[in-house]
This record gives structure tokens, sequence and C-alpha cells, in this order.
């Protein structure tokens, strides 16, 4: 079954991981950039914020994790729960609980998220200048009590330049 992922910041409790029992060793921008890399082989991440456990627990880092896609969240959860993945100790991966009482608006992405996200499940590796026309034109003919269709299709490409300003 495939899974909508809307153009929107991810708000629902199915697409969060919280990521604990991360070492007390290295710092917290180190702990993020070895998240991002290990968590991003199963989609593409929203984000990845680490925080410094409570005073009353003991030294080290948890961190919130959210992914576009719900489907990514619990294949990084079942991958990554009790594994040491970058640091001596295992981690421990959870799915977000569910909060029925809270209600979220859908904000929209920012446009650098929205190119982030086409590029990923689009399969695009950048944007272009160009304009293209794709035109195609189908249509159903009977012949001797047989129908056939024919279609005609046509690519036009032009680019796309800025007026020059005076």
């Amino acid at each position: 079954m495939a899974e909508l992922v809307p153009f929107a910041v991810p708000a629902k409790s199915d697409k969060t991981l919280l990521v604990w029992e991360l070492s007390s060793g290295p710092t917290a921008e180190a702990l993020h950039n070895s998240l991002f890399t290990e968590f991003s082989r199963f989609g593409l991440l929203y984000s990845v914020r680490v925080f410094p456990n409570a005073a009353v627990a003991r030294p080290g880092f948890y961190a919130i994790i959210k992914f576009y896609s719900a489907k990514d969240a619990h294949r990084a959860q079942k991958g990554c729960d009790r594994k040491q993945l970058f640091q001596k100790s295992p981690v421990k991966v959870r799915l977000g609980t569910r909060h029925r009482a809270v209600q979220h608006q859908a904000l929209a992405l920012n446009s650098f998220q929205c190119q982030e996200l086409a590029n990923y499940y689009f399969g695009f590796n950048g944007w272009s200048k160009r304009i293209v026309e794709v035109n195609c034109v189908s249509w159903k003919q009977s012949c001797q009590g047989e129908e056939e269709y024919l279609s005609d299709f046509s690519l036009e490409e032009d680019e796309f330049r800025l007026p020059k300003l005076d």
C-alpha cells in the first residue's frame, strides 16, 4: 500500500522517533551528525534534534528524529532499536505516542524543504530553468467492427529566461 507524503511539516507521532541512552562522550553536534547519517539510511529526515538528559538522569543525551514518512520511521525504529549504531552501548528507539486530544494544524514547508522532498521522492537531482511541454493526444477509431487506439506524442523544450531590467 502506498503512503501519501504531504508537502507539510510532519506533525503526527507515527513519523517521530525518540532515541535515548546516547553517550555523554561526544558533543551534541557530533551526535546530531551521527544520528543524521544513521537514520537517513531509512528515508528522508525532516529534523534531528539532540538534547542533554535532565539533571536527575545520568549524563548523556536523547534525540527526537522526525521523518516525512511513517513507513520510514517504523523501519528505522525496527532497524536501530537496541543496536550499538555509532557508540559502544546500544540505544533505545521508540515511535512517538499518540495524543488524541491534541489537534495539529498542518504547516507548510519552506521552499528548500519542498525541493528536498520532491528531489527525494521523485528522483530529481536538481531543478532546471527549462520549461518542458508535453502534448499527448489520443483518439479512438472504429474500423470494420474493431477499435483502434491511435496516439500522437510531442515534446517541446524551451529555455526559461527572465526579462532583462533596464
